[in-house]
């Protein structure tokens, strides 16, 4: 099976990058079993695998030919370039390798499907999943981890549970996660935002809310922060950890990239914790499928039985097929070569993204402040001034082809908005980047130069 999915992926691979390109015919049977050292059995089924997948097509006594559009991103020949979809990248995702998944978790739990599980979740995954987090400095008992639907039913979880601090109020980072604005407001659950910029937090403000109490715990993305794509620094980490202690908070710990991280120095929040107050999250949907719906939950000794309590209310368990297809695709190594290869895919990208906007925002100094993340990430925001209207720069680009997501939804409705363009490259080809990032610089700048000619008539 190693071999099989081994040659399945190169040959996919041959095909997304373009060297056999639409049209083109593929090595013979035989040239491509003595390549790739394999049996000439083996290569016919990934040959029939591939055209089963309608990517190839077989002439009879010539051979394989790749299908137009074989492979191709949702995106692509559409002419359009996405700044705005955040889900993972189609053309990285090993699908053949989680149906292989699917399938074996099927027959190996087909007893467990029929039926419920537990509030906590596989007891086989939890091992797995307790394995893997040790490699991100997240030491946990059994006990503490739960599966969930999601980081979403995580939130909602904590959101509506009584704390032992018996607070109320929620702090959220500002801009932050959108749907748990959503959630807090839409149930008139108290919430306050603190500023965070890509300067970082505002320490002396998060103090102030904390000092003036009620405060259940402190929402936060430290690593990739979405949107702005910076990452706290070891000093705000440890700043964090030290108010929370001191004013009796909790903190919540979304790390939903955690994947992506090239610093092996560059440890979580938990990772700092000494008096058990910091809850760790961590999501599957950017690495792998947000249909899943796996997330995790690492919660303190203190909080477990209520946690447990009313996550049964949400729901008995979460989906049993998913979480022991993840389980086999982790313990498998499988989890493992996907997250090197859609790393090595975004890192390039992110390269890419950083040094567009470098290059084209540069020269806009005076009209913009862009993004210098210690390490650049698929996701980042540029600061325009205040004279420039972003709904307009948005409605520009779209006609010019480049599609911009408004960043409004990721404030609380009542706290003040800073004039942000928010950039995800995750469905975006690594060609089409700067271009545009071009084009939006360009529009930027033509902005701002008809609002100087307009003052200047004016004055």
């Amino acid at each position: 099976m190693h071999k099989y999915l081994q040659l399945l992926s190169e040959l996919e691979s041959k095909i997304e990058s373009r060297q056999w390109t639409d049209g083109n015919k593929l090595p013979s049977i035989r040239i491509l079993a003595d390549r790739y050292g394999c049996s000439q059995s083996t290569v016919i089924r990934a040959l029939n695998e591939l055209e089963r997948r309608h990517v190839i097509y077989s002439v009879p006594k010539s051979g394989y030919y790749v299908v137009k559009g074989a492979l191709a991103s949702p995106k692509e020949g559409t002419g359009v370039i996405d700044f705005a979809t955040s889900a993972p990248d189609r053309s990285v995702f090993p699908y053949l390798d989680f149906q292989h998944c699917i399938n074996k978790a099927i027959d190996t739990y087909s007893g467990d499907l029929f039926v419920y599980g537990t509030p906590q979740g596989l007891d086989t995954l939890i091992q797995v999943v307790q394995k893997q987090f040790a490699d991100y400095q997240v030491f946990a008992s059994p006990k503490q981890i739960f599966i969930t639907s999601g980081v979403q039913q995580a939130l909602a979880v904590l959101a509506g549970m009584p704390f032992p601090n018996r607070k109320s109020k929620v702090v959220l980072e500002q801009p932050g996660y959108h749907l748990l604005i959503e959630y807090l407001e839409t149930h008139n659950i108290p919430v306050v935002g603190v500023g965070r910029t890509a300067k970082g937090l505002d320490l002396e403000e998060l103090e102030r809310i904390f000092r003036g109490g009620d405060v259940k715990f402190f929402y936060a993305m430290p690593r990739f922060h979405s949107p702005l794509g910076t990452s706290y620094t070891k000093r705000e980490k440890l700043a964090i950890i030290e108010l929370a202690e001191k004013y009796d908070v909790f903190v919540v710990e979304d790390d939903h990239m955690a994947d992506f991280e090239q610093d092996s120095k560059a440890d979580p929040l938990f990772a700092y914790d000494r008096s058990a107050r910091v809850i760790y999250l961590k999501s599957y949907s950017k690495i792998l499928l947000p249909g899943l719906r796996v997330g995790v939950a690492v919660v303190p000794d203190q909080l477990v039985d209520v946690f447990q309590r009313y996550k049964r209310l949400l729901d008995i368990d979460t989906s049993m097929l998913s979480q022991a297809a993840l389980e086999i695709y982790i313990k498998s190594g499988m989890f493992e070569r996907h997250r090197h290869k859609i790393r090595a895919s975004y890192a390039r990208r992110s390269n890419v993204l950083a040094a567009s906007i470098k290059h084209h925002f540069g020269p806009l100094s005076d009209i913009s402040a862009i993004c210098d993340a210690s390490q650049p990430m698929i996701h980042t925001h540029v600061a325009l001034d205040r004279s420039i209207s972003v709904p307009r720069v948005i409605s520009l680009l779209k006609k010019k082809g480049v599609v911009i997501e408004p960043i409004d939804k990721h404030y609380l409705t009542a706290y003040p908005k800073e004039n942000l363009l928010k950039i995800n490259v995750s469905n975006t080809k690594d060609e089409d980047i700067d271009q545009g990032i071009c084009r939006l610089a360009e529009t930027v700048k033509k902005l701002a130069n008809t609002k100087r000619r307009s003052a200047a008539r004016d004055q």
